[in-house]
């Protein structure tokens, strides 16, 4: 049997590839995260990874910095990463991550989350991930990389262009585009902070995937 990991975008899921894993895009939301688990769930993986990028709350942290959180909060609960998956990605990298449901897209709205919580990072799909995993006895893990800075508010545009299954729409992200010329360099240095999480991420994947199947995994299933 294999880990289970849930992405939420298409090209979130290209760069897990090298990892010995069973793959599902849930679109970038915590409803796609949930399903996208339940699925993974029920056939059969012995644990569920959170896959993908996070937007910083800590000011510290810098795009392509990685994220394995020793717990997720979301929803009023906290649910503590297991042990052996902690492990496994090389030991916990921040305290907490934060589930969110919805994009925390402004910079100010970071700042008071950060403050309000002491989580050093969001997300939207990890807790719901981390609820599948409680109901189904799974052990659970995150690991992400910071695309948006705490300091970076995200254009619009962004978050106009995915489609339900986590794919960029070209003509939604032109059309929103121009509708607001003002954020193109905005873009600009968002598609930067978007590279350097993506190639992170994609070296963390090989250098998992080539250690070949989990003892840590094998033991739980």
């Amino acid at each position: 049997m294999a880990l289970g990991v849930v992405v939420g975008l298409a090209a979130e899921a290209r760069i897990a590839r090298p990892l010995q894993a069973v793959v599902t895009i849930g679109g970038g939301t915590p409803a796609g995260a949930e399903m996208a688990a339940e699925s993974l769930a029920a056939g059969g993986v012995v644990g569920l990874l959170s896959f993908g990028l996070a937007g910083g709350l800590d000011p510290a942290l810098k795009p392509g910095d990685l994220l394995v959180p020793r717990a997720v909060r979301a929803f009023g609960q906290s649910w503590p990463a297991d042990a052996g998956l902690l492990a496994l990605l090389g030991g916990p990298t921040i305290e907490l991550l934060l589930g969110e449901g919805a994009v925390v897209a402004s910079a100010a709205a970071k700042r008071q989350l950060w403050q309000a919580t002491g989580a050093a990072a969001v997300d939207l799909e990890s807790g719901a991930v981390a609820q599948a995993a409680l109901r189904h006895d799974l052990p659970f893990a995150v690991l992400r990389a910071v695309c948006d800075p705490a300091s970076r508010s995200l254009p619009p545009a962004t978050l106009a262009a995915l489609d339900a299954a986590g794919r960029v729409r070209p003509l939604r992200f032109l059309a929103a585009t121009l509708r607001h010329p003002g954020q193109f360099a905005a873009l600009l240095a968002l598609a930067s902070d978007a590279a350097n999480a993506r190639r992170a991420l994609a070296e963390r994947a090989r250098a998992l995937g080539a250690l070949g199947p989990s003892p840590v995994l094998g033991d739980n299933g």
